[in-house]
């Protein structure tokens, strides 16, 4: 079975996460949203609240599932069975940094292969950091969510 995991904070889950999870999906058994913890972050939203919009916004895909994490992602792996890193790329600049984690994981183990999505152009300039910026100055933040997301964020 081709286990994959997608981690990150996903603080919050935007349409440039979904596009990458979306297009991913075809190519295996399971993709695991992994929200990883990390304690050099300060989340605005819960690990809870990140978890349930990825389950809510994957229950109709057995494919599609989340998970909450915390340490090493490669440990993380080991304890899911996952034989593949799913990362997103927007710039070059992406590609340079996550090569060096890839490299890293590769080492601590060799199985492991991380497998890089460029983004569709329309999603380039989505990233949780200007999401969140924008949610906390009440800006409109619907261009970048899923409707989902969008719409728990109003209530």
């Amino acid at each position: 079975m081709r286990i994959c995991l997608f981690p990150g904070t996903f603080d919050p889950i935007t349409l440039g996460h979904t596009d990458i999870i979306n297009r991913a999906l075809p190519l295996f058994d399971k993709i695991i949203v992994g929200v990883g913890l990390n304690s050099s972050k300060a989340p605005m939203f819960s690990a809870d609240q990140r978890l349930q919009w990825i389950q809510e916004l994957y229950h109709h895909d057995p494919k599609g599932e989340g998970g909450i994490y915390e340490g090493l992602t490669v440990n993380y792996c080991r304890t899911i069975g996952a034989r593949f890193i799913l990362r997103g790329i927007r710039y070059v600049s992406d590609f340079e940094y996550e090569k060096t984690i890839a490299d890293a994981n590769r080492t601590l183990d060799p199985g492991l292969e991380t497998i890089f999505l460029t983004g569709e152009p329309k999603y380039t300039s989505v990233a949780s950091t200007i999401v969140r910026d924008i949610i906390r100055n009440n800006g409109d933040s619907s261009h970048f969510l899923p409707d989902l997301v969008y719409q728990s964020l109003k209530k």
